[in-house]
């Protein structure tokens, strides 16, 4: 539940701000949410994991579940589609040291509906309160809170009768929260976002914690839809790539302060400490092609997008890297 002074809180967790990282493959490795916490981000969640791989000490297992003590709180998010491999998912991450156990039912890529999991289970509402009730129990045996991000509906065409019937199974189980997207996994990410129906859930759920998701593009945005729907907080998700600055500017917005723009020697230094981060979590020959996407990412701050976008693009190593940001940031 939000308080007066604009915080809430997952279980024992108070959170101050209602601006929070979302889970973003590909992007909210441990790098990343360290610069958006410096920034002012109070909660982040990590990248989706796939269940039954979070034991795996493989190299893509082992950055995908790093985490360190100034990475919290942080909330572990799993996928999957069956409770019991779920529950030892959620074992493990309990086991990592991770703040919070998140369950996605809510990922729309053909690679998880293919497979029968994220956005898929939007269509399977009673396997869907089978995996988070089994959860709950692992977080009650290690005293850890569980949320679930789901979506508004699966198809367009549906109704939001499995919306309704997983929310209040989840409820109903102990989850501490619920992440709402207000779009149909059909749509991904197409369309506006229906707030309306972010403001519906809260009315529906007015005592239990709702954080909105869709459209959260800038601070005005994010402040705009916990005001606007009355949910505890907002996820943040594209809106904060290539930008941490993001959760700085959403403080300033609070405060009745036009939301101030990195210099472009601020985001140099951003920039370098982004890569010397990747350096260290995927090794020197993996990190320039990690963070030439990241540059794209960053280069839309830029006085001139298109053109240090396009030298971005054509980073192949560290020394790329660095003479992109000698050019173009000084």
């Amino acid at each position: 539940m939000r308080t007066e002074t604009g915080t809430f809180r997952i279980g024992p967790i108070e959170i101050s701000s209602p601006a929070v990282l979302a889970p973003l493959a590909g992007y909210s490795d441990l790098v990343f949410r360290r610069l958006c916490r410096r920034m002012g981000c109070p909660y982040c969640t990590t990248e989706m994991m796939l269940d039954r791989c979070v034991s795996i000490n493989g190299k893509q297992q082992v950055t995908l579940v790093a985490t360190d003590r100034d990475d919290h709180p942080v909330a572990g998010q799993l996928v999957g589609n069956q409770p019991d491999v779920m529950a030892a998912g959620a074992r493990q991450l309990c086991a990592k040291g991770f703040d919070v156990i998140d369950l996605n039912f809510a990922c729309p890529v053909n690679k998880a509906l293919r497979r029968r999991r994220g956005g898929y289970l939007m269509s399977d509402p009673i396997l869907v309160v089978e995996i988070v009730q089994a959860v709950v129990e692992v977080g009650k045996e290690n005293d850890k809170p569980v949320t679930l991000k789901v979506r508004q509906r699966n198809k367009n065409t549906d109704d939001e009768g499995n919306f309704f019937t997983i929310a209040q199974g989840a409820y109903e189980a102990g989850a501490s929260a619920i992440t709402v997207h207000a779009r149909s996994v059909e749509q991904k990410y197409a369309g506006p976002a229906d707030w309306d129906f972010l403001r519906r859930v809260k009315e529906h759920f007015a005592d239990w914690v709702v954080i909105g998701s869709g459209d959260v593009l800038t601070p005005e945005s994010a402040l705009a839809m916990v005001r606007e729907t009355g949910v505890d907080a907002a996820a943040v998700a594209r809106g904060a790539l290539g930008n941490p600055w993001f959760f700085r500017q959403v403080r300033d917005v609070q405060a009745g302060r036009e939301p101030r723009q990195p210099t472009l020697a601020e985001q140099a230094e951003v920039m370098r400490e982004h890569f010397d981060g990747a350096v260290e979590l995927y090794g020197p020959r993996k990190a320039p092609s990690i963070m030439r996407k990241w540059g794209i990412r960053y280069a839309r701050m830029h006085p001139h997008p298109k053109q240090v976008r396009m030298a971005f693009v054509a980073v192949k190593k560290t020394d790329d890297w660095r003479a992109v940001l000698d050019r173009y940031y000084g």
